[in-house]
């Protein structure tokens, strides 16, 4: 029994091996060989001076701007104008209804017609006497009170202009005119609509001149200087922009504890209100810099092919900062002396191997 068990076991350990031996054979026969990729450039992961830069937001403004107010109580007759219309200096924009100031300037005028012509009698009278006094018909005392009522003529005619003047200015404030070339921006009046002195009626920006302002805090105060450019982001526009620093605001706000920086911004299309971001360099330190195109994205996934020491590629993922000039800064993923393709990555494939 024991001998015919013995003799079983040798016939199934045999049998395990013939099969082991088939497996191992068939394994060898599916296993894909190895990919191997060519033409690709790799470079190897050094220590940069990376730049510490700050990102300070504001917004958009015009640089000339201009906001309408009434000058004198009225009701607004006509608006000639509706926001986003363009307006040449000069144009007539809003109109008011004010019969006081109207009636002034009218009963103003009237009060100068009268003034000049006791004016014009007072200097016929005057010559008249002058004339008669050196005929010796008048006295003395009768060409003086002549010569006193020609001077008072005068200085009513001199008052009635004065006040003449006054009046069609404030009849003038019923015409409200562009100052400059531009665009309505706001309108906050309606005909029908009772205004009072100061009362803001329309704003009017020069088009094409914008300025992001920008709130810095002031510990960076002394970073940046007048004529620095800056590269700027704005919501809802994909393009990068460059600032130039074109006014510094040295006072600080006793809340948010900013200050000022107005950057002009050159590029067209822009519009008052905008949101924006421009990133200011503060400092430098050492961090490891690639180029910005070795970085790749798959779903939510940022990686690098990382080529090691036997040629073979790898996944790795990495945690990207901030983006300068092409290059970015690696914060986690990557250490020096470690070599990365950069150029030909649509060749790579995990496990490949780079000739």
């Amino acid at each position: 029994m024991r001998r015919l068990s013995s003799g079983c076991t040798l016939i199934f350990a045999a049998l395990l091996a013939v099969a082991a031996g088939g497996c191992s054979d068939s394994a060898r026969e599916e296993q894909p060989a190895q990919v191997r990729v060519s033409g690709l450039s790799v470079e190897r992961v050094t220590l940069s001076s990376v730049p510490e830069l700050f990102e300070a937001t504001g917004t958009v403004k015009a640089k000339n701007a201009a906001q309408l107010a009434a000058r004198i109580s009225a009701t607004v007759s006509e608006v000639h104008v509706r926001e986003g219309d363009l307006v040449r200096r000069g144009s007539l924009l809003v109109t008011l209804a004010a019969l006081e100031s109207t009636a002034g300037a009218s009963g103003a005028a009237h009060t100068v017609e009268e003034a000049l012509a006791r004016k014009r009698l007072a200097d016929v009278t005057y010559e008249r006497f002058a004339r008669l006094f050196q005929e010796q018909a008048v006295t003395r005392q009768e060409l003086d009170t002549r010569r006193a009522e020609r001077d008072m003529a005068d200085q009513s005619l001199a008052r009635a202009r004065e006040a003449a003047r006054a009046a069609a200015a404030v009849a003038g404030y019923t015409r409200i005119t562009a100052p400059l070339d531009g665009v309505v921006t706001a309108r906050m009046v309606d005909p029908g609509s009772t205004v009072f002195p100061g009362m803001p009626l329309l704003t009017v920006e020069e088009g094409g001149k914008y300025r992001l302002e920008l709130a810095v805090p002031e510990s960076l105060q002394g970073k940046v200087a007048l004529g620095t450019s800056l590269p700027v982001f704005l919501d809802g526009d994909s393009r990068t922009v460059t600032g130039k620093v074109a006014e510094i605001v040295p006072t600080v706000d006793p809340v948010s504890r900013t200050f000022t920086l107005k950057l002009d911004l050159p590029a067209k299309g822009l519009r008052s209100g905008q949101f924006g971001r421009a990133q200011l360099r503060v400092g430098e330190s050492q961090g490891l810099l690639v180029p910005q195109k070795a970085i790749l994205e798959r779903g939510q996934l940022t990686f690098v092919w990382v080529v090691d020491n036997g040629n073979i590629a790898r996944m790795r993922l990495v945690k990207p900062g901030t983006v300068s000039a092409g290059r970015v800064e690696i914060l986690a993923g990557l250490s020096v002396g470690e070599r990365i393709v950069v150029a030909g990555m649509e060749k790579v494939t995990d496990g490949a191997r780079v000739e």
